[in-house]
């Protein structure tokens, strides 16, 4: 994973690479962590996770309700095929917003 953080109030973007499984849940766990302590909106890129599951699904829920009960915004950006067929399985597609739905500010 890789953290992309632009400073305080602006959006810090979180890049998720591999696999979102129950057997990677341990580390992933702690490298979402920055989205929480991030004073500003997060977005998770998540084009190069390979593979999700439930667990990883959940985590991806529990990092949005934490970053949101802090009054913040919270958005996936590009997403991988085995992220969009996860979410659209488990009928979760449209409970994300992807940064690529919302209008451009210009």
């Amino acid at each position: 994973m890789s953290v992309q953080d632009p400073g305080e109030g602006l959006p810090l973007e979180l890049v998720v690479m591999g696999d979102m499984t129950i057997r990677h849940a341990g580390d992933l766990k702690p490298e979402l962590l920055p989205a929480l302590a991030h004073p500003g909106p997060v977005t998770l890129d998540l084009a190069q996770v390979e593979a999700i599951d439930a667990t990883g699904v959940q985590l991806l829920l529990a990092t949005r309700q934490a970053v949101e009960a802090q009054a913040r915004s919270f958005l996936l950006g590009a997403r991988s095929a085995a992220v969009d067929d996860a979410l659209a399985l488990l009928g979760l597609d449209a409970q994300f917003a992807a940064a690529s739905d919302l209008p451009s500010v210009h």
